[in-house]
């Protein structure tokens, strides 16, 4: 009796374990993003598609056919109609229809991590819940911030526009600015020198003390005494506000809180 030899189904690449059939989207990294861009299919000379595998200790070459049904050249059959894969606006959409452009983009292109990567929806969903999370800190805090201390945080988003403002306007203002940029606004909110600088601005606005055309010196405005030389590459008012904590800055502070009375 003679024994049949059977044939042993080829396993897939360790790549392949655990691979989930799902719809797949992938962005370039790159810091710009063209209209269409398109990335090797094939392999060439001037552009090698090539995946070293492990277990057969050898090369094997990618192709993308969209007739086929393996990323591998050598596991492709027949004729086989070569594909393009284009980005579009930065971005690239793949069904879970395609698993060979998939698996050529998921697990073996060489540009992957390089050029592109793939949208990890899991992170995606981590970091949404983040932000909203902060949003939401940022939206509560704001509604218990009293109005000097609204004042205060929005003059750096709208400057001197908030002496016109009325106490409503301000707190819908934070609102908004809380809801727009709350990791900004929170950082504000528990700035102590935040109420220092708009206490300076105002001085300024008020023409209590001002600020040299250089923005290096800071001198009363009624006698053109100097209080400050503003240290180099830093904000003028931010540095007022750090001088009125010293001992000289102090009796300035007083002299000013005199003056708004």
């Amino acid at each position: 009796m003679t024994k049949t030899k059977t044939k042993t189904q080829e396993k897939a690449p360790l790549q392949e374990n655990n691979w989930e059939t799902k719809d797949r989207s992938y962005y370039l990294t790159g810091p710009h993003t063209p209209l269409t861009l398109t990335i090797p299919g094939k392999h060439s000379k001037k552009h090698p598609l090539l995946w070293y595998d492990d277990s057969k200790k050898e090369q094997r070459e990618i192709r993308y056919a969209t007739n086929q049904n393996s990323p591998f050249r050598d596991k492709q059959k027949g004729e086989s109609t070569l594909g393009h894969i284009i980005f579009k606006d930065g971005t690239l959409k793949v069904p879970k229809a395609n698993q060979s452009l998939q698996k050529i983009l998921s697990l073996y292109h060489p540009l992957l991590g390089k050029m592109y990567k793939e949208v990890d929806t899991i992170q995606v969903a981590k970091d949404d819940l983040v932000d909203l999370e902060v949003e939401i800190d940022a939206l509560n805090l704001a509604r218990t911030i009293d109005v000097d201390d609204a004042e205060a945080i929005l003059r750096v988003e709208l400057g001197s526009k908030v002496t016109s403002m009325s106490s409503k306007e301000i707190k819908r203002d934070l609102l908004l600015f809380a809801k727009k940029n709350p990791t900004l606004f929170i950082d504000l909110a528990n700035d102590e020198n935040v109420q220092l600088r708009n206490f300076a601005i105002r001085a300024s606005e008020s023409k209590i003390i001002k600020l040299s055309d250089d923005q290096r010196t800071f001198f009363w405005a009624s006698n053109d005494k100097k209080l400050m030389t503003v240290p180099f590459d830093e904000n003028p008012f931010s540095a007022m506000a750090a001088f009125f904590k010293t001992d000289e800055g102090i009796q300035v502070f007083k002299s000013i809180e005199k003056k708004f009375k």
